[in-house]
């Protein structure tokens, strides 16, 4: 990608409209519960911020469907940044318009403006030309360190481009595009790569693409069962793809025909429903009655798996092996996050998808212990799978 960062800009003076994620989780009170998606935002606004500069912040929360909803507003980030930031926070309690315009021109230099959330306007999703303008007014300069938007040609991260000569990636989206290309551009071997979640479908691409890449693919959570069945194996009450059991089918074929060391669960633990306090088995994979569903992998798998991912160089993780909310079925997804934090102890390079794989790394206190974590879903399964991201094209000189 042949895009500018901000390290080759300096804001002395000028005003930077910054797109950020700061679609956070809130509690019924109204405060936030997870604050990852901010503080991944810090660098990028404080260099702004200590050029001189002035930090224009707009993000989306939520989907209030163009229409203003109080429980979506971007104030208790306001509150949030206000009480975190050494330097003066305004808040224009709408992102275009006067409102917005009159705090824009009279922002001091050092100073961060949030605006309200762009989702309140339809034009955002529309990527509409006069929204995306009414935006570019507000600033001198445009910068876009929303990661995990980028996959999305709207108008705050795509649109607004158009009336930009100086358009920036910020600090995080260019780490990500380090490691989710760069790193995985050409893998140290051995390449490992653990795929686990819920369904195969929305992974097919990026299990086309590891295929020429990688050296073992570790197969885990419900998808696994798709692929059990397209064997042949009874996965009695088991999540199951019906409709894409002929689509796994030809993945094996493959895995066959290339060599490829391709593994699924040997083992589970199985129970009649996915519920806290509920009766558990360990049970062979093909020894599950048709009253019960696999929902973790089981300990001769997670030492298996184990075992591969300590041997490897590069290591990429997206999706659990269970139901890792529910304590009875956790013990596999944590198995893995610490068999990566031993393997980056050990030198190995380890990336790990957005998403839930990135929630357990933080239920299991282990996010600083990886190479990285993505803060995008959606982006980096798009970006790993090959596919271009708008939002990372429009920056492009």
């Amino acid at each position: 990608m042949s895009y500018k960062t901000v390290d080759d800009f300096d804001f002395k003076g000028k005003k930077a409209l910054v797109r950020v994620d700061f679609n956070v989780p809130l509690d019924q009170r109204r405060n936030i519960t997870d604050d990852y998606r901010v503080q991944s935002a810090m660098p990028t606004i404080n260099k702004i911020i200590n050029d001189g500069g002035m930090a224009i912040l707009m993000s989306h929360l939520g989907r209030p469907s163009g229409q203003v909803q109080p429980e979506y507003s971007l104030e208790p980030v306001y509150q949030y940044l206000k009480k975190n930031m050494d330097c003066p926070v305004e808040f224009a309690d709408d992102c275009v318009g006067t409102i917005a315009e009159n705090f824009a021109e009279t922002l001091e230099p050092g100073s961060v403006l949030l605006l309200e959330n762009l989702r309140f306007h339809l034009e955002e999703k529309g990527n509409d030309p006069e929204f995306s303008k009414q935006l570019s007014q507000l600033a001198d300069v445009y910068v876009n360190d929303a990661f995990g938007t980028a996959h999305r040609a709207h108008a705050s991260t795509v649109g607004v481009t158009e009336y930009f000569d100086t358009k920036l990636a910020g600090y995080l989206i260019d780490k990500e595009m380090k490691f989710l290309v760069d790193a995985l551009k050409e893998p140290e071997s051995p390449y490992v790569a653990i795929m686990g979640g819920a369904k195969i479908s929305g992974k097919i691409d990026l299990i086309d693409t590891l295929f020429d890449s990688v050296d073992t693919l570790l197969i885990g959570g419900g998808m696994a069962y798709t692929f059990l069945k397209a064997q042949g194996v009874e996965i009695g009450g088991s999540l199951l793809e019906e409709d894409k059991l002929d689509l796994a089918k030809d993945i094996l074929e493959r895995v066959e025909k290339e060599d490829l060391d391709f593994i699924l669960p040997t083992d589970c633990i199985a129970a009649s429903h996915p519920e806290e306090g509920v009766p558990t088995s360990i049970l062979a994979i093909d020894h599950i009655n048709k009253n019960e569903m696999g929902l973790d992998i089981g300990p001769d798998t997670i030492d298996l798996f184990k075992e591969k991912i300590l041997n490897a160089k590069t290591i990429l993780w997206n999706g659990p092996m269970g139901v890792f909310e529910v304590p009875e079925f956790a013990e596999g997804t944590e198995a893995v996050a610490k068999a990566l934090a031993e393997a980056t102890q050990n030198g190995a390079t380890t990336v790990v998808g957005g998403g839930d794989s990135a929630s357990a790394l933080k239920e299991f206190g282990l996010m600083d212990k990886v190479s990285h974590v993505s803060t995008g879903g959606g982006a980096s399964l798009e970006l790993l799978s090959g596919e271009e991201l708008p939002g990372i094209k429009a920056l492009e000189n």
